[in-house]
């Protein structure tokens, strides 16, 4: 089969930006990052936004969809999936195959399904008739129309409530997709770790993050105009120190509520590459970060 993007996928804490950064450098090939907070200025350390590990043998490999937003910006999957359709048709056209790498589930999947999402206008005759009902009445609402909700911040901010309602009602008239122009042909690697070294990998991670200024991230993030709600739905490293800042726990509760957190979220990424194997995508799993197993899978696949 002629393989025309690879794909890196993995939890959060498993190695993947440094191993593809890696088979970048050694194939003359450039990263597209699929990553739903890296695409946000600003937003480094909790995002885990390490540049440095795009350089690799003292040369820098090129990336893209990184810090392309303001944090004020609400970024979309179909500005994700505009995004990279750009950047795969200019990257492929000069006969390299890209390399896409992260830990998102439904940016990976929107890139790779066959199909480009459409924009869905607003609706002032839905909203004026969302408007007069309460947060109660408008998740049964989502949940009847879209009973597997990705996204639970939905179902907890009343503005992206109404908006995902929006989206649904839309897409029940409309046929939301068309063929991408360039059809996508993925090779897919994932990396797989044993639960207790993938724990050890994200406390130890966490301990780093947070003794070299994640805190301060937090706090100038604030202080140039992104309210505490806004941080609250970054979710993960934002929303725990956020809490932390405003005094609404101490530094130990935060650090151990962060901590299970990010094991939980590395659990519900897990599940979501599960759950693409079986709806029909091919991921071959790799133990670790073992460069040379991925390099050997896809040498061996892209003949």
């Amino acid at each position: 089969m002629h393989f025309n993007l690879i794909v890196i996928l993995g939890p959060t804490a498993s190695g993947k930006t440094r191993l593809a950064a890696r088979l970048a450098r050694e194939r003359g090939s450039e990263i597209i990052s699929a990553d739903s907070r890296q695409v946000y200025r600003g937003m480094d350390i909790g995002t885990g936004k390490d540049l440095r590990e795009y350089v690799v043998d003292g040369l820098a490999v090129p990336y893209h969809l990184i810090d392309i937003v303001d944090p004020d910006y609400e970024f979309s999957v179909f500005d994700y999936q505009t995004n990279f359709l750009r950047v795969f048709t200019d990257i492929s056209s000069r006969g390299i195959v890209p390399i896409m790498v992260g830990g998102t589930g439904l940016y990976i999947e929107a890139a790779i399904e066959g199909y480009r999402l459409l924009p869905v206008p607003a609706n002032p005759s839905l909203r004026r008739e969302l408007d007069k009902e309460g947060m109660k009445e408008l998740r049964n609402r989502l949940i009847e129309l879209k009973p597997e909700v990705h996204n639970t911040t939905d179902l907890l901010d009343r503005k992206r409530l109404m908006r995902a309602i929006e989206i649904m009602e839309f897409t029940k008239i409309h046929n939301n997709h068309e063929s991408h122009s360039r059809p996508v042909v993925a090779l897919v690697l994932g990396l797989r770790w044993e639960r207790s070294v993938l724990r050890e990998r994200i406390t130890d991670r966490l301990h780093k993050r947070l003794k070299t200024g994640m805190i301060e991230e937090v706090e100038r993030l604030h202080r140039s105009g992104i309210g505490w709600e806004k941080l609250d739905f970054f979710g993960l490293e934002y929303r725990y120190i956020g809490l932390y800042l405003r005094g609404m726990m101490t530094y130990s509760e935060m650090l151990q509520k962060l901590n299970t957190r990010i094991h939980q979220f590395a659990k519900r990424q897990e599940t979501w590459f599960r759950r693409m194997e079986k709806k029909g995508t091919a991921i071959h799993w790799i133990n670790g970060d073992d460069y040379g197993k991925a390099a050997e899978v896809i040498d061996g696949l892209m003949k």
